[in-house]
């Protein structure tokens, strides 16, 4: 029996011999990847393209987030948000270090290889505050690799300092940084940024901030914040703008596209949007034309915690080789309407790949294989049933 051709729009024939042949793919194409009612097609074509990178691996880690603080002086000005307080703010807290060292403790004698750790910009914490963090968290856990603060905070960091990026960068590092989260970088168009992030760090700005790190071989992620007032345009030109910088410095690790969540947030009030979400459409497709265009940076997630653990599961087959970590206590978007579990058991994440009929890879923060054997491990809860972890 014949099979089915994978292709169904006659439009993408020309991108699926670019992608065949290896050419790079064109500002166009990528536009015509989001127009294009075919979704099935574009997701045949970034598994092809993921799978000749990445074989049938896919990437986890063991990773607990910790956020110090929810107190940000964009609390006004990024409307999008709902994890930011004031600092008088019902809800406000800022973390002792001890506090973040009790909370870390859970890593003792688990599987934990990395500390994710992100917050507000805090009008009085300087960069000393988290330069003894990271010394602390790498005294009491050694072997943990520590991913910390996004290009808005090291921007926030120095202004506080009156310093440079590059000092706070370096200050960072020899405290013991592995490496930066892609955070903050929402969507890179001017007339965007006005509307949902107005006084943040521009395109340009966290471009600057990325490329500064991987000058200082500090490796990072990159993000788009996708699903509220953007155009397919804008998501395009955003990806060129990290593409350019990947071609330039090869610092990028792993792109991943955010869903925009619109619960407890003024954008979402005013877009009418409150307790509703992005589509498993819009998703998917965001991730296939992610790896489809990124042709150069190695990895694609899909976030579970933003997007359910069934969708990323799904996501396996569109261009994605990543699915994130055991995550731990995940605040901001539980914080703007997320309705997945805080965290997810180790097993259960082995469990997600196998049944996607991929092969699990646990890593660190910079892809190093930690382990790829799983035979007799307990996959625990099932994806649907992991305990419910409250926010402390």
């Amino acid at each position: 029996m014949r099979r089915p051709e994978p292709i169904q729009d006659p439009r993408l024939q020309p991108i699926r011999e670019k992608v065949e042949s290896g050419t790079r793919l064109a500002a166009e194409d990528a536009l015509l990847l989001y127009e294009t009612a075919d979704l099935l097609g574009v997701g045949w074509l970034a598994d092809l393209a993921n799978r000749r990178r990445n074989g049938d691996r896919v990437f986890f880690s063991a990773n607990q987030h910790l956020n110090p603080t929810n107190v940000c002086v964009l609390r006004k000005t990024c409307v999008f948000c709902s994890f930011a307080r004031m600092p008088k703010e019902e809800g406000a807290y800022t973390r002792t270090l001890e506090e973040v060292y009790e909370e870390a403790a859970q890593a003792t004698g688990a599987p934990t290889s990395e500390f994710h750790i992100v917050g507000g910009l805090h009008p009085k914490l300087r960069l000393s505050y988290y330069t003894e963090m990271i010394r602390g968290l790498r005294e009491r856990h050694p072997a943990v690799h520590i991913k910390a603060l996004t290009a808005v905070e090291i921007a926030h960091l120095a202004r506080i300092e009156k310093s440079s990026i590059r000092d706070v960068l370096i200050a960072l590092r020899e405290a013991g940084l592995t490496s930066l989260p892609g955070g903050g970088a929402e969507v890179f168009s001017t007339a965007v940024r006005a509307t949902i992030a107005d006084r943040k760090l521009t395109g340009e700005e966290w471009i600057r901030v990325h490329r500064e790190a991987h000058g200082l071989g500090i490796p990072t992620n990159c993000t788009m914040l996708y699903g509220h007032v953007e155009t397919a345009a804008d998501r395009v030109e955003h990806m060129t703008m990290l593409r350019d910088l990947q071609d330039e410095t090869g610092g990028f690790l792993t792109f991943i596209p955010l869903a925009y969540h619109p619960d407890h947030n003024e954008l979402g009030e005013e877009l009418g949007r409150v307790g509703t979400a992005t589509t498993g459409y819009e998703d998917l497709r965001s991730l296939a034309v992610g790896r489809l265009y990124l042709d150069s940076i190695p990895h694609v997630k899909t976030h579970w915690p933003m997007v359910t653990p069934y969708l990323s599961q799904i996501a396996l087959a569109f261009g994605c080789d990543d699915v994130e970590g055991t995550v731990v206590y995940e605040r901001v978007y539980h914080e703007a309407g997320a309705q997945t579990q805080m965290h997810m058991p180790y097993g259960a994440l082995v469990e997600l790949i196998r049944g996607a009929g991929r092969r699990p890879v646990e890593r660190n923060s910079l892809y190093q294989v930690v382990r790829e054997e799983f035979e007799g491990l307990s996959t625990g809860a099932s994806l649907g049933a992991a305990p419910v972890v409250h926010a402390a």
